[in-house]
């Protein structure tokens, strides 16, 4: 047997009831994410249980010894991290009509989107978007690694030199 036949052998694709699936795209302003937002929107608003959530990550403070400036500085970054989600949601749904669920973590990014990812049970799959040339973007570097094979969920990579049209034909 081969080995597709191996991983089919004595399955049956049945329907399935209504599930979430929810895409998870990294939020930074590169414009990378802008083009893997964009693939996931679409694919969120054509996919039966389909979801989006936009995932932000604030690193660190630097500022160890002045506890009350560290937390000033933590509270700016949450509010900045807010405001600008809640811009991105509003143009996901003026462009697929999906209401994304926004997540923001502190912490290093790609720790904090790994621990997000381990704790849901939802996820239909992660959407990075790799630079149009050269190193394809610390993200996509690390979770297209040895870690791909402990993902709890499908990693799909957008090619940067995508134009939007052209991911808009696709979803």
């Amino acid at each position: 047997m081969t080995e597709t036949a191996d991983i089919l052998a004595g399955a049956r694709l049945v329907e399935e009831k209504e599930r979430p699936r929810s895409f998870v795209v990294v939020i930074d302003g590169s414009p990378e994410s802008e083009l893997a937002l964009r693939f996931a929107s679409g694919r969120a608003a054509h996919v039966r249980g389909g979801r989006l959530i936009l995932f932000h990550a604030i690193p660190p403070g630097d500022f160890q010894n002045w506890m009350a400036v560290a937390e000033r500085m933590r509270e700016e970054r949450l509010a900045e991290a807010e405001d600008m989600l809640e811009e991105v949601a509003a143009r996901v749904y003026a462009y697929s009509g999906v209401r994304p669920e926004i997540v923001i973590r502190e912490g290093e990014p790609k720790t904090a989107l790994l621990d997000f990812l381990k704790e849901r049970d939802d996820l239909f799959a992660l959407i990075l978007g790799a630079s149009p040339t050269g190193d394809p973007g610390p993200l996509v570097d690390y979770f297209s690694g040895p870690l791909v094979a402990e993902l709890p969920c499908p990693l799909v990579i957008i090619p940067g030199s995508l134009a939007p049209e052209r991911i808009d034909e696709m979803v």
